[in-house]
């Protein structure tokens, strides 16, 4: 009778429970194992498990990849300890140096601000500050596009401050710098702009910090609820939506940097619908 109940639900359910419980049913040692787990309960676990995964599957749950938010969380931690090492008073305190003429030989001591090491620490802000527009552009997690969205609008509202030490946004929302324009920057420009916690590097830190935050909470969901799809990725609906606003394309004129913005705020508009109509949905229900 058991057999006959296997196969009656083999062929009509289309899937092939036998093979979920590890044997053939024809097979006596299998028949006992299949029974004992079907009595204790394990049986019962284990397809609800299997249809939970199935239902999950269907899912669109926004979001990215466990990987992927972990290698965002880093940039992002990159990007608030390069900004504090900005906003570090010592940097921009003069120092006592010797200088060696190349000429003669002669060594001179004089006092002034180590440029290389405010160069050095302005290269690293600006690489770790793209790279974390560039990640944030290809992500599908809310609260990551929303800081990075907010990041890059606070950036571009300070791109005139920024020409003034030599730095300039560019195509893709991306930082340029030019070596010989910060060397010639007056330093209290320079103090003003990276060093204090109001400084255009303390707020990049504070949403360094948020991008961080958020990415590793959505990895800490991720791994919690699973929910991948069949080809081993997160669902991601938001792409439609953003198509990379973070870091899209932009000229070098104000108009297009303008229609930019637009783009942004159009995309966080949508996607704040789109959470409430949820919240709103799971009310209902």
């Amino acid at each position: 009778m058991a057999n006959d109940y296997m196969k009656y639900v083999n062929l009509d359910s289309g899937y092939d429970v036998t093979a979920l419980l590890g044997g053939s049913v024809y097979a006596g040692g299998s028949m006992l194992s299949d029974y004992a787990s079907i009595k204790n309960g394990s049986y019962g676990k284990m397809m609800k498990a299997y249809c939970a995964r199935q239902e999950a599957e269907k899912a669109l749950v926004p979001g990215d990849t466990v990987q992927k938010l972990t290698l965002m969380g880093t940039g992002a931690d990159s990007l608030k300890k390069s900004a504090e090492a900005l906003s570090d008073p010592a940097l921009w305190e003069k120092k006592k140096m010797t200088k060696r003429d190349e000429e003669t030989g002669e060594e001179t001591e004089t006092e002034d601000y180590d440029w290389d090491a405010i160069t050095k620490a302005v290269k690293a802000f600006v690489t770790d500050y793209n790279s974390v527009v560039e990640q944030a552009g290809n992500s599908d997690t809310p609260n990551v596009l929303r800081n990075a969205v907010w990041m890059t609008q606070m950036t571009d509202k300070t791109q005139n401050l920024l020409s003034k030490i030599g730095i300039h946004v560019g195509k893709g929302n991306k930082l340029e710098l030019d070596e010989e324009g910060l060397k010639k920057a007056n330093i209290n420009t320079l103090k003003s702009t990276f060093a204090g916690h109001g400084s255009f590097a303390g707020h990049v830190s504070q949403k360094a910090g948020s991008i961080s935050r958020a990415a590793s909470s959505a990895a800490a969901a991720a791994k919690t609820k699973g929910t991948y799809t069949r080809n081993g990725n997160y669902a991601d609906p938001l792409s439609k939506w953003f198509s990379g606003a973070v870091d899209e394309k932009v000229g070098d004129g104000n108009k297009d940097k303008d229609k930019n913005l637009d783009a942004i705020k159009q995309a966080v508009d949508k996607m704040e619908e789109k959470e409430k109509e949820k919240k709103d949905r799971e009310k209902k229900g």
